[in-house]
């Protein structure tokens, strides 16, 4: 009976623990394209740009402070006249307006933080910056939403396509085929129906730099956390030599 009651609780451990990746394995499949991720000064402030101009009115970013986008290029002058406009000190944090008991009632639901959203959306499927990337590229015009848009990687989104101007309107055909198990899945492919301010390969720039300071929010040390990294698997590899040199200079006449 014991040994019974041992192997019972075995099996509820192993279903507890493996539960979390078969529902992931049996979701449906999300086809991400490849981010092209900068570090380049110039795109991470067109980024910092856009992310003021268009994502700080709903989105805050309360763990990064303005005095940060000076790592980036920007002189103090530049970020007080072109990117400060719900702060008075350049050290305060990239807060909104917005309170999230207002934006409950407005949206449905409290815009997310934008702090480490590069991060946080990282899945099997790709990065974070993938995600995102794809994400901004992939709304479509649908009626059947309240704010009239829709998203490929986020079906039923409560967000609006508020880079609209800059992309334009796209459509989606929906289509089906079979999944190989006797099912059907759903396939939308977009067509651009209504062209907005920049052609298809400025809005995938625009994205992509957009996407990168996003990235570059996450973690503003990244770029330095890797080059000491670097640094130090170097000092410890030089280290393992001498090391070993010594070890067997000092062991010659024993063995």
């Amino acid at each position: 009976m014991k040994i019974r009651g041992i192997s019972l609780v075995k099996k509820l451990l192993a279903t507890a623990l493996f539960a979390p990746l078969l529902a992931v394995a049996s979701g449906p499949e999300l086809h991400l394209d490849k981010a092209p991720v900068s570090t380049d000064p110039a795109a991470l402030a067109n980024g910092a740009k856009l992310f003021v101009n268009y994502c700080l009115n709903c989105h805050g970013a309360s763990y990064m402070r303005y005095n940060r986008l000076q790592q980036i290029g920007l002189s103090e002058s530049m970020i007080k006249d072109n990117l400060m406009f719900t702060a008075d000190k350049i050290g305060e944090p990239m807060r909104i307006a917005m309170q999230r008991e207002e934006a409950k009632v407005w949206f449905g639901a409290a815009p997310p933080d934008l702090t480490v959203i590069a991060r946080s959306r990282a899945s099997e499927f790709g990065s974070g910056a993938d995600w995102l990337y794809t994400y901004l590229r992939s709304f479509y015009r649908d009626s059947e939403r309240p704010t009239g848009w829709n998203n490929v990687v986020f079906e039923n989104v409560g967000m609006p396509h508020v880079l609209y101007e800059l992309q334009g309107e796209q459509i989606a055909k929906v289509s089906e085929k079979d999944d190989g198990h006797g099912g059907k899945i759903k396939e939308i492919s977009l067509e651009l129906a209504k062209p907005g301010k920049l052609s298809k390969e400025e809005y995938d720039k625009a994205s992509a730099d957009l996407v990168s300071y996003l990235v570059w929010m996450g973690e503003p040390m990244a770029e330095k956390r890797k080059n000491i990294g670097t640094a130090v698997i170097a000092f410890l590899g030089l280290l393992f030599v001498l090391s070993y040199l010594l070890k067997k200079n000092y062991w010659k006449d024993i063995h």
